[in-house]
């Protein structure tokens, strides 16, 4: 089958600075999978240029079979989506949650550009419905909480049916509750066989939703090891990747890690 993604040394610069370096990665049809690093690691970087909202300094990157800079882009991105911090605060505060949802038809951050008929609001009220906040439908994205605010934007992700699914730090400022209910959201979609691939960006092991499959580290901005997600989130790798000694713990599908004291 067709990779969902697939980078072949892909390297990025900006003024000089170097981000990312020689980086291959592919990810599968319905893979789950997680990149972590530390600050600065070139995370981001690589979450944007795989959605294609980044061009690479040089390197080849395919999405869906196609690849960027051979193919039209805004027809692409509409069989992909992305959710991200940037692109929350952009989004049109006085929209209902209903309305930011189906703002993603069109890729837009606004709702009034487009024409939206009753069966693109029954598909967002059903979505979420999906992530268990359908009274907030009619509330406007400005009066919810963070917590909220998540689910709203997870339900987004999926208004197109995408193909694969990319998230930049979904649970990103969330108390401990509303993150252990997103990262349950997070964990029933990566369980789901019928879902999208789905690539989460985290700083923290916590993190990490149950159910997902694989993981990629980077380490100023190279690959410092990917593959099935046990067998690489371990203490030695991770020791590696944040420069001190880390004790890396798996239990029930949730991850920690913890110093290591002399």
């Amino acid at each position: 089958m067709t990779p969902a993604v697939e980078l072949c040394d892909v390297s990025l610069r900006i003024d000089g600075t170097s981000i990312l370096h020689k980086v291959s990665w592919q990810v599968a049809t319905h893979e789950r999978w997680v990149v972590v690093g530390a600050n600065g690691a070139g995370k981001t970087s690589l979450l944007r240029i795989a959605s294609l909202f980044l061009h690479p300094s040089q390197g080849t990157v395919r999405c869906l079979g196609r690849e960027l800079g051979h193919c039209d882009l805004r027809v692409l991105r509409r069989r992909t989506s992305l959710s991200s911090v940037a692109l929350t605060a952009k989004l049109e505060p006085t929209m209902t949650a209903a309305q930011v949802v189906m703002t993603a038809r069109y890729g837009a951050l606004a709702h009034w550009w487009h024409h939206y008929d009753d069966s693109d609001v029954d598909r967002a009220v059903s979505l979420l419905s999906r992530f268990g906040v359908s009274v907030i439908a009619d509330r406007t994205l400005d009066t919810l909480s963070a917590g909220e605010r998540q689910k709203v934007l997870l339900a987004r992700t999926l208004m197109n049916a995408p193909e694969i699914v990319f998230l930049d730090e979904p649970t990103s400022g969330l108390d401990i509750g509303a993150r252990e209910v997103v990262l349950g959201d997070l964990s029933d979609l990566a369980a789901d066989p019928d879902s999208p691939s789905v690539v989460v960006v985290t700083h923290h092991l916590e993190e990490v939703p149950t159910s997902f499959t694989h993981a990629l580290v980077l380490k100023d901005g190279k690959v410092l090891a990917q593959g099935p997600i046990v067998e690489t989130l371990t203490s030695t790798i991770l020791s590696d990747a944040y420069q001190v000694p880390l004790m890396v713990e798996h239990n029930d599908g949730r991850f920690t890690a913890r110093l290591v004291t002399s």
